[in-house]
């Protein structure tokens, strides 16, 4: 009910003022988000990369109207992977990007977001690194990998995304389990309907179990991004027999650091999820939607500055 009540906010246009104006909400919100411009980002990156963890880098904005937005948003990413190359950071794919194509105009024409993620995937490899296509809400899963699959034909490294909460996702994961294919599997964060998604939280970790299952049983380069100690319990298990590097743990950036660096500390790869931008607010609601202990935080820190 809670995380309803919290994703039902996350599209209040007088929530999101509330929080964008509330002094202490900026405060916590750093927690999830190192800040808004391109600087931050790669400040942020520098000290994840010196710590044993490696990147993806999400500029934040979702649902664009216009091409000029679309453009913008390419154009961030064009500047970013210059700014992390320049850095030395993206060296080995130390640091790559995540791209939600909603950002780049998948809303408005799927050809233009195609094109627009073409721009992003060439710039990345002339820097030398990769990107992740992320998942949104189920609406666009078909689009998404169609474009997916449109793109791996010149960038065979480009990620893909799969939500576990989805009934269609263990097919899916069949169908992405091939020879290097860099496939990240979530939970899922947005509210679906139970005619396409699971529920049950018991429900959508027997369905992670087996999407991550396939993945690991495949030469596919799994990416397991999830807080979840059984989960992460279950992907050691999964990962015996495969060496180290062909697959790889994910977070996101501010949540459970110390397990980061533990995964990390053993010699895992712990890729951080890093958003940055001035359209945090969807991105931060799904956060606090996510893990109950994440509106805790949210409340203390309310309650602390009054």
């Amino acid at each position: 009910m809670l995380r309803q009540v919290i994703l039902a906010a996350s599209r209040s246009k007088r929530m999101r003022a509330l929080v964008e104006n509330a002094p202490v909400s900026k405060q916590v919100v750093h927690r999830f988000v190192p800040g808004a411009t391109v600087e931050d980002a790669v400040k942020a990156t520098k000290e994840l990369l010196a710590s044993g963890r490696t990147v993806s880098l999400d500029h934040l904005g979702e649902d664009t109207t216009d091409k000029a937005m679309a453009q913008a948003t390419v154009d961030a990413y064009v500047t970013a992977l210059t700014r992390l190359h320049d850095a030395g950071l993206t060296v080995g794919g130390k640091a790559e990007v995540s791209v939600k194509l909603s950002a780049v105009g998948q809303t408005i024409d799927a050809s233009l977001a195609l094109d627009n993620a073409r721009t992003i995937c060439a710039a990345a490899r002339d820097k030398g690194t990769t990107v992740t296509l992320d998942m949104e809400d189920h609406t666009t899963t078909d689009s998404t990998l169609g474009i997916l699959r449109e793109l791996r034909q010149d960038f065979p490294g480009t990620g893909a995304v799969v939500q576990a909460y989805l009934h269609r996702t263990e097919a899916d994961c069949k169908d992405l389990a091939h020879d290097g294919s860099r496939v990240r599997l979530c939970k899922g964060a947005y509210k679906e309907p139970a005619s396409v998604a699971f529920q049950d939280k018991g429900d959508v970790d027997a369905s992670y179990v087996r999407c991550l299952e396939v993945l690991m049983a495949s030469d596919a380069y799994p990416m397991v991004a999830t807080h979840d100690p059984a989960m992460i319990t279950a992907a050691k298990r999964m990962s015996k027999g495969r060496a180290r590097g062909t697959y790889e743990f994910q977070m996101l950036y501010g949540i459970r650091p110390t397990e980061q660096q533990k995964l990390a500390d053993e010699g895992e790869t712990m890729r951080v999820y890093v958003p940055y931008g001035d359209e945090y607010y969807g991105y931060f609601m799904r956060r606090l939607a996510e893990r109950p202990a994440n509106v805790t935080f949210f409340l203390r820190s309310l309650a602390s500055k009054r």
